[in-house]
């Protein structure tokens, strides 16, 4: 089933509407979808690299905006809506953990945020519920997404114009990896100032 998505969106990136379905695959995957808008943004950014901060741009907003909808989503519709949506993608214990949690602050869902826009750990939308859920200050919540998200696709895009197809292959297989090592580092860092001082 999830090659199947996979496949699907990929395949969107041929299409004219191809911007429209950037932004409404970006606003989903902030709240509700599985399968990243990254997989709609390379193909688009590699056939067309002049406009690489235009869908750089159009990601990033959307993403912002459905992350809006997910905290909105965890903040008011949290049984009806937000705990089906984490059980059918099986991330309801994780996040029943991360909420449950007493270490769960603001620093740690500002590092949370930073983690998802630049390595997709935790899901975005997980991050975006939980962010609802705890009631994190909604205007603080969008700053900090405009930044996590907006870094991811406006580095993409920089990438992508600077070194074109070859980059494709190391963002694609190994970027994630590196991000993911950066990510860890920071939690790491993060536990140590916190329980340090």
């Amino acid at each position: 089933m999830l090659r199947g998505l996979y496949d699907w969106t990929l395949s969107l990136a041929a299409r004219k509407s191809a911007e429209w379905w950037l932004a409404f695959i970006a606003f989903v995957e902030s709240s509700v979808f599985l399968v990243p808008a990254d997989v709609l943004y390379l193909p688009m950014a590699l056939s067309r690299p002049d406009r690489a901060y235009r869908y750089a741009l159009i990601a990033t907003v959307a993403s912002v905006l459905g992350g809006i909808a997910g905290w909105f989503i965890g903040h008011y519709a949290y049984d009806a809506v937000a705990r089906p949506i984490l059980e059918f993608y099986g991330k309801y214990d994780e996040f029943e953990q991360l909420r449950a949690s007493a270490g769960v602050s603001i620093e740690f869902i500002i590092l949370m945020l930073i983690t998802s826009g630049a390595a997709h750990l935790p899901p975005i939308k997980v991050v975006t519920i939980l962010s609802g859920a705890l009631g994190v200050n909604l205007a603080l919540f969008i700053v900090l997404a405009i930044i996590a998200r907006g870094g991811r696709f406006l580095l993409l895009a920089w990438l992508l114009r600077r070194y074109g197809e070859p980059i494709r292959e190391f963002i694609e297989k190994r970027l994630g990896l590196i991000a993911g090592a950066a990510a860890a580092a920071l939690i790491l860092l993060y536990i140590l100032v916190k329980y340090a001082l």
